[in-house]
């Protein structure tokens, strides 16, 4: 009888918070077998920076390779791998781990905005099958670690102006800097605090503006470290035909808007990589979608008087922590397709928000028995939980990623070609080439594909092909020391050393801290008995990867020390 009084005595906050941490561990258990996936090689399986003695300098203060400036995240993975190394279910784990802990905070933020329904906002949140992509993939934790600074710099913000201490504006700022560290797109939070202040009621003057000018100084100068830091990989944007005019650039925005809104209400063939749009800004047809949010968004400011705020808040907050990824900034992402589910990780709690806030006005007005909208609401939740767990089980493998996005984007050239890749490395050389040649047919100036297919018919023995493909490659990408690399192993294999040295020296130029390219050069050193030369390149790929078994072997077949 005293145990039953104690559980009984348990705060009520307390078992919601248990029922968001054990529904969503069961909807996302799936994820806990699950393997790496397409990028996860670039950022932890293949990442030189997360093994190498200098990598944590190099994460923070070098521009590196990656694609992108995240340090908090390579930061974050490098210890993850000193923790469990390349096995994948410690980096699912925290990524699960991180998304219960992000749906607990919105919980918190919304009550403290006191908002009504708040809890089961953030179970939607928690449980809803759009957010599978951010926290199903390995690579998406920049998603999950961003949202988890980005979400408590607004409760500090609130704090600090709930008069609760100066310091909380320092640690705000300070938690603003950290969220941008793990993803750049966190340079929408000055507008979020300023949602926030307006959605409480309180007067956004000047004052509040000067706070908030920071923030904005700070999200603004991240966002043009990254533009710079994609331009210093190369000038992707003319290559991929990314640079429409405003009228494109206006019609993906609010296309995406609405796609996005679709697939949180409508939840249906959520894959990994849609089809990209055709854009025209002479076709009248396509201004259906400014026009449409232009009425919706005039709709709910006119009915703030009848609605409140809420919902005029809830659309502005989507639009806006979407905005950076909506089209006006071209991304590089855009060339697959102009849409992503982890794009709105975070920006969906706006809809969420909103169309839970006019479902209970529904309600209301009519009525219903709250046994019956707690039914809903249960079979809401048990039902997202279920489309989660489905959605879940495509993210196992590559083979799982790219065989589901094909059943429902058949002409994703992208998918062909990573399925090719993944047939390839299973040896199952025909389907692989046929994957290729599909690829080719639908795009046939895409160098991935044509280095993939290379490096198929250098396995294959057919190098004179291979070659040809690697020049094309070369042709539509001329700065990818890959291609350099493999061109130089299908040209060694041939017996034309020299050429061979050329092209690993070329990959080495265009990435200093390549280590295969440093092997293979050693190689080709080695067959001309340049010893010397070839122990010091063995020895520079030791360095680069210490744990790489191949690198040691070789230097230990020759007698000589890693370093």
């Amino acid at each position: 009888m005293k145990d039953f009084k104690t559980i009984t005595a348990v705060p009520k906050t307390v078992w919601l918070a248990m029922l968001i941490i054990l529904a969503t561990l069961a909807a996302y258990w799936p994820v806990f077998s699950a393997g790496f996936i397409w990028d996860d090689d670039a950022y932890v399986t293949d990442n030189s920076l997360l093994s190498a003695p200098d990598g944590l300098s190099r994460i923070w203060f070098s521009a590196h390779s990656q694609s992108q400036y995240f340090p908090l995240v390579f930061s974050t993975l490098r210890l993850e791998y000193a923790l469990w190394g390349l096995n994948p279910v410690g980096y699912h784990v925290v990524n699960v781990c991180l998304h219960i802990v992000n749906a607990l905070l919105v919980w918190g933020l919304l009550r403290r905005l006191a908002l009504p329904r708040a809890w089961l906002v953030a179970a939607i949140f928690a449980l809803h099958p759009v957010q599978v992509e951010t926290v199903a993939w390995i690579t998406e934790l920049k998603n999950t670690e961003s949202t988890l600074f980005y979400l408590l710099a607004v409760f500090a913000w609130l704090n600090f102006c709930g008069g609760k201490g100066r310091w909380f504006y320092a640690l705000a700022l300070g938690l603003h800097a950290l969220a941008l560290f793990a993803k750049t797109t966190a340079c929408t939070l000055p507008a979020v605090l300023l949602l926030a202040l307006w959605l409480k009621n309180e007067t956004v003057n000047g004052r509040r503006m000067l706070q908030v000018l920071p923030f904005l100084l700070l999200g603004g100068g991240m966002g043009l470290l990254s533009v710079w830091w994609e331009g210093h990989l190369g000038n992707y944007l003319p290559k991929y035909h990314l640079l429409g005019g405003p009228l494109d650039r206006l019609l993906i925005a609010t296309h995406a808007l609405w796609f996005y809104a679709q697939k949180i209400f409508w939840p249906a063939n959520l894959t990994f990589s849609y089809p990209r749009w055709q854009i025209s800004a002479g076709n009248w047809q396509q201004y259906v979608w400014p026009a449409g949010w232009l009425a919706v968004t005039a709709g709910l400011w006119f009915a703030r008087r009848k609605l409140g705020r809420e919902p005029a808040v809830a659309l502005i907050f989507f639009a806006a922590v979407l905005s950076p990824m909506l089209g006006f900034i071209p991304l590089y992402t855009f060339y697959f397709s102009y849409v992503a589910d982890h794009y709105q990780y975070l920006a969906s709690l706006g809809l969420m928000a909103l169309g839970l806030g006019l479902a209970a006005k529904f309600f209301e007005t009519s009525r219903a028995d709250r046994r019956l909208q707690a039914g809903l609401a249960a079979l809401l939740l048990l039902l997202l939980g279920a489309l989660t767990w489905q959605q879940c089980r495509i993210y196992q493998n590559l083979e799982t990623l790219w065989a589901d996005t094909l059943k429902k984007n058949p002409r994703s050239w992208m998918a062909h070609t990573n399925l090719g890749r993944l047939l390839a490395q299973q040896g199952k050389n025909d389907e692989a080439e046929a994957h290729y040649q599909t690829a080719l047919a639908i795009n046939p100036d895409d160098e991935n594909i044509h280095y993939n297919y290379g490096n198929l018919l250098t396995r294959t023995g057919r190098l004179e092909e291979a070659v040809t493909q690697y020049h094309q490659a070369l042709e539509l990408a001329p700065e990818k020391p890959e291609t350099y690399c493999n061109l130089g192993f299908a040209l060694n294999k041939q017996h034309r050393t020299d050429a061979a040295i050329a092209e690993y020296e070329r990959a080495i130029f265009f990435k200093p801290d390549f280590a295969e390219a440093y092997y293979n050069l050693g190689n080709a050193l080695s067959s001309q008995h340049k010893m010397d030369a070839a122990v010091a390149a063995y020895q520079r790929a030791a360095r680069l990867k210490p744990d790489s078994e191949l690198f040691k072997k070789r230097l230990q077949a020759l007698g000589v020390p890693a370093n």
